[in-house]
């Protein structure tokens, strides 16, 4: 009874927010980056839970029952990506746009605003989809009448809906609720797993030696399969850039990346270690469950529902980042650019809207073919991070990247990764031959370019001599 009322419960906050969010949303600045006012607390957790959802608590889940402390090389490629985001975040505020192909337009051309949107609806529509499967899992393991797939279709109900509501205003706000609930209980859930578990050394001496070591299973080129396309997906993530647009000041984004640093660490290694201990008790019969199944049955009955209702509302909140990032650039970067740019603005909440319908249908429908999340996450992160994130990182940090350079990379990394995926190909992970021939198209192809003019890259390294006030 306790796992239904906190699954209500977390159920109502979420309409709640999303309902009195939605009663702020009048334009397309108040639907995108929530009008430029989020302060840095806010976008501490907004950035944490939209990076931590099915991905870390379901893949993670399923590579730390697999192979122990070595799954720690996934999110950590995040983490060395965080030291990258340290540098830029103020730039990418400085910019104030709206998403990452705007960044891509100004620094390039139009072609490279439409294929990077491409790539990125490809992704992020794979993320979302996920975030679906992982939610209907959940709703499995609390009301075992309602079978996963019918789960899966009643969090996408709920996610696209509440999406749909508040753009940005809502996922912002809801992130920081559920950022310190999520983080709370994990903290305390730990000693408390650790202590039904028997304590450290019943747990080593229920697992292989190799669970707890550095590389544990792993060759090199694996660990390094799960590290580099996670690190890319982070430092061209377009939801954290859409988020840096929306903070208030250049200020509250530094602050933002240092708090988010924290965060990341501390609660991906909680939550491999909470997998690490689940695994020498419990063996699902889906290993991607294993985190919501350790808490289910390895906690005492309140503390387990909160962590159950965390994890929950962790999949949520990230299904509603991952969904609502493609519509926004559907809407700003397609829509509003070629299709009808002079579309007032209640004509563009309203395509907006739909845009989230369409694209929270379209990730439903390829939740079926991917079963390991794992899986899924490692090709959606591959996607994006072969393809959008060299061009990104060359509007930071190089100023003869050109337009034919950025475009070549864009493309290659994109057909590449799908290619791999589609063919079936175990060689080698996609990441690595998608990633040269992406770096290598982008650095060939731009030196044997005309450099850009100056205009085209000065507004990213160079700070105005005058910066405009910007709100407290």
């Amino acid at each position: 009874m306790i796992y239904v009322v906190v699954i209500s419960a977390i159920v109502l906050v979420l309409l709640a927010t999303a309902a009195y969010r939605a009663r702020g949303v009048r334009s397309q600045a108040d639907f995108l980056v929530a009008g430029r006012k989020l302060a840095w607390p806010v976008l501490v957790f907004t950035l944490l839970s939209s990076w931590i959802g099915a991905g870390s608590l379901f893949a993670g889940g399923e590579n730390a029952y697999r192979n122990g402390f070595s799954a720690l090389w996934q999110p950590a490629g995040g983490w060395i990506g965080l030291a990258v985001i340290a540098a830029i975040a103020g730039r990418a505020r400085r910019f104030a746009q709206f998403t990452v192909p705007d960044l891509l337009e100004t620094r390039y051309n139009a072609a490279a605003r439409v294929f990077a949107t491409v790539a990125i609806v490809i992704s992020y529509t794979m993320i979302t989809s996920y975030q679906f499967k992982g939610g209907g899992d959940i709703l499995h393991l609390i009301f075992p009448a309602v079978d996963q797939r019918t789960g899966m279709y009643i969090i996408a109900a709920f996610v696209i809906v509440f999406t749909a509501l508040a753009g940005m205003a809502s996922v912002a706000y809801l992130d920081l609720v559920i950022g310190i609930l999520v983080s709370s209980i994990a903290l305390l859930a730990l000693p408390l797993l650790l202590s039904g578990a028997g304590g450290w050394e019943t747990v080593k001496r229920s697992l292989p030696a190799d669970h707890f070591t550095f590389m544990g299973p792993l060759k090199l080129t694996q660990a390094l399969g799960f590290m580099l396309p996670t690190m890319l997906l982070l430092i061209g993530n377009q939801g954290m850039y859409q988020k840096f647009f929306a903070a208030r000041s250049e200020r509250d984004a530094k602050l933002a990346v240092a708090g988010w640093i924290a965060g990341t660490v501390i609660l991906e290694t909680l939550i491999i270690t909470i997998a690490v201990i689940g695994s020498a008790r419990f063996h699902p019969e889906n290993p991607r469950e294993i985190i919501p199944v350790t808490a289910r049955m390895g906690l005492p009955e309140l503390p387990g529902a909160l962590l159950l209702g965390g994890i929950f509302a962790k999949v949520i909140s990230t299904g509603n980042n991952y969904l609502f990032s493609p519509a926004s650039n559907l809407i700003h970067d397609v829509y509003s650019r070629f299709i009808n740019p002079n579309a007032g603005e209640q004509r563009v909440l309203v395509v907006s809207r739909l845009t989230v319908v369409a694209l929270g249908v379209f990730a439903l429908l390829q939740g079926a073919y991917f079963e390991s999340i794992l899986r899924a996450a490692l090709y959606a992160y591959t996607v994006y991070g072969a393809a959008v994130t060299p061009a990104v990182m060359a509007v930071f940090f190089w100023k003869r990247a050109t337009t034919e350079g950025a475009i070549t990379s864009i493309i290659l990394g994109t057909v590449i990764t799908v290619i791999w995926n589609v063919a079936g190909i175990e060689l080698i992970d996609a990441v690595f031959p998608a990633l040269l021939v992406s770096v290598c198209g982008l650095i060939g192809v731009s030196l044997m370019s005309k450099p850009p003019a100056r205009e085209k890259w000065m507004p990213f390294f160079e700070k105005p001599a005058e910066a405009p006030h910007e709100a407290r």
